[in-house]
């Protein structure tokens, strides 16, 4: 029986998120991803990391001036890909933020849950440079361990000696939305009383963004890239690759207060689909969109009347776009319509983390319920007339945010959504 047609099964244990570490090209913690969004401050400019020559996309939204030995020694960070980086980093704010201490009363019930579209792009396009040059002797010892996706998780449950369940998502844009998705699961069958999840990626190597580019997926505004992702626009043209990590600390309830936690949201729903359709496009109308987001309502046990704020997936692609707006009309009709319903893209200034995609914006999204206040769109100058929602356009809005919704979607018509609650005593 699906979760749709018995959401009972999903209302057991309840779930809370106690901490939230944040790491992008706006800001390398909570607080300056969360002050630049709020200014509109965009993360993306020419890209540094590599050699530019040839190719047909010159900019990007990299993290600046990141050092992985604060997060961990020399010896080590050179057997990590740069996603590892970030994940230990973001996971270190987060379990600060959280005050949660792991110790040999509850490391067996604590997990780790983090995703990767991609995992280790810089390390795989290294080792194959180096094996091209000097043949396979020149293959480093920590190539595979440095470039799987999984050793994210892995890294961070070695840190932290968390023994409990430990896992990693690699389904592309949805990765990391998957995998607080499923640490809820994990929380309320009762498998583990805390997880460290969310996702990470680093794919601003002259692969990735080349190969992006040779899809014709990303925006070619190269002497303009401040301006250049342009959610819902008219004029937009492709997405931004951007990067880094965003982790929550998941607990549940009763263990969160039992430790006297400070709890900043629930969460109460998740909801997953196929488009079953094509490899990268959307199904006609959003529709696999529209069931992700109905089956994460329908497990949450709330209407679509009482979500107050969407954080998009849209990345400022032409036909994405408008097919996810239509998908949210479709679930909240007239109240998105009658632009009651706040609806914000938030890549506009990060771009698009890919497979980091949806921690990034769960952690987003939960600091607009905290903070009360949605934040931008940016880079809005006219409408798409088939985009027709309250998109809160170029400057954020006060509002009040009890029930938010986050949506992420991915190659192979991979769609996840989830609802979080603003947290009262």
């Amino acid at each position: 029986m699906s979760q749709v047609e018995n959401p009972e099964l999903y209302q057991r244990r309840r779930v809370v998120v106690t901490g939230i570490g944040l790491l992008c090209g706006v800001g390398k913690n909570v607080s300056e991803v969360w002050t630049g969004l709020l200014s509109g401050k965009s993360g993306m400019a020419e890209i540094k990391a590599f050699d530019l020559t040839g190719h047909s996309v010159r900019f990007a939204a990299e993290v600046k001036d990141f050092d992985p030995l604060l997060f961990v020694d020399k010896k080590e960070s050179r057997k990590m890909g740069r996603f590892i980086h970030f994940a230990l980093a973001a996971s270190a704010e987060a379990m600060a933020h959280s005050g949660l201490i792991i110790d040999e009363t509850n490391r067996d019930r604590f997990g780790v849950h983090i995703g990767s579209g991609i995992g280790g792009f810089d390390v795989i396009e290294r080792e194959h440079s180096n094996m091209l040059a000097g043949g396979p002797r020149k293959i480093s010892p920590f190539f595979i361990p440095g470039s799987i996706v999984n050793l994210a998780a892995g890294h961070v449950s070695i840190k932290y000696n968390a023994r409990g369940p430990n896992e990693a998502t690699a389904t592309a844009c949805t990765s990391s939305a998957h995998s607080i998705g499923d640490a809820f699961r994990i929380i309320q069958r009762g498998d583990a009383d805390a997880m460290i999840a969310g996702g990470t990626e680093a794919a601003i190597t002259p692969m990735g963004v080349g190969g992006f580019a040779a899809m014709k997926a990303l925006s070619t505004r190269n002497e303009d890239p401040t301006h250049a992702c342009r959610p819902w626009d008219k004029d937009r043209d492709g997405f931004v690759v951007g990067e880094g990590a965003g982790i929550l600390i998941m607990e549940e309830l009763e263990f969160a207060k039992a430790r006297g936690a400070k709890i900043l949201a629930e969460v109460i729903g998740y909801g997953m689909s196929a488009d079953a359709f094509h490899m990268t496009g959307m199904a006609p109308e959003g529709e696999g969109c529209f069931r992700a987001m109905s089956a994460a309502l329908k497990v949450a046990g709330i209407t679509p009347d009482m979500i107050d704020y969407v954080n998009a997936h849209a990345t400022s692609t032409p036909l994405g776009d408008a097919l996810e707006s239509k998908a949210i009309e479709n679930v909240f009709g007239v109240r998105a319509l009658d632009h009651e319903l706040l609806v914000s893209s938030t890549k506009s200034m990060t771009g698009h983390l890919l497979g980091g995609a949806g921690g990034l914006e769960a952690g987003i999204t939960i600091m607009a319920m905290l903070e009360q206040t949605a934040p931008p769109t940016m880079n809005i100058e006219e409408l798409d007339p088939q985009c027709r929602l309250n998109y809160v356009p170029n400057v954020p809005k006060a509002a009040k945010i009890d029930y938010a919704l986050s949506n992420s979607f991915g190659f192979g018509g991979t769609n996840a959504s989830i609802v979080m609650k603003r947290w009262k005593e």
